[in-house]
């Protein structure tokens, strides 16, 4: 193989990647402004109920959405950044969205961080997580507001 060859190659890699980066406005996903979530056009009607919710005016998506230390909220970012630039580029995600276990291990970490005197004895099951009762379970729309046309029951 070329010199020649590879550099050409390795130039080509490096414009898409950087295309790609500006085209999807990666810089922005290192914010934590909840304008950053619709730059996907599929999740606009989960920051329009949240615009309207209970939580507004206390919370933006990453802090329910993201954990709260330093290392583990960007290591979710990125996580979360493979897998719904994987899915919205091959068009293979699951409608309506619906949160993945992880992510709702830490949406349940985060609600009882905020909530949690008031309701961590009320939701943690007596064997330990496997059978605690999650916030959501009770309380779907305090994040997002009336769930129709989020996927949700009517």
């Amino acid at each position: 193989m070329s010199v020649g060859f590879l550099a050409v190659s390795v130039g080509i890699f490096l414009g898409i990647g950087a295309y790609t980066f500006l085209y999807a406005e990666g810089l922005s996903y290192l914010s934590d402004d909840p304008e950053v979530c619709v730059n996907c056009h599929i999740m606009q009607p989960q920051y329009d109920s949240w615009q309207k919710s209970s939580h507004h005016a206390v919370a933006v998506c990453v802090d329910c959405h993201l954990p709260h230390d330093f290392v583990g909220k960007y290591i979710a970012k990125a996580d979360n950044g493979w897998h719904h630039s994987k899915g919205f580029t091959l068009q293979n995600f699951h409608e309506p969205i619906m949160i993945k276990e992880p992510n709702a291990r830490i949406l349940q970490d985060n609600c009882l961080a905020c909530h949690e005197d008031l309701a961590h004895d009320l939701v943690v099951g007596v064997n330990g997580p496997a059978d605690e009762v999650r916030c959501v379970h009770c309380h779907v729309t305090v994040g997002h507001g009336d769930t129709t046309g989020l996927g949700g029951p009517e």
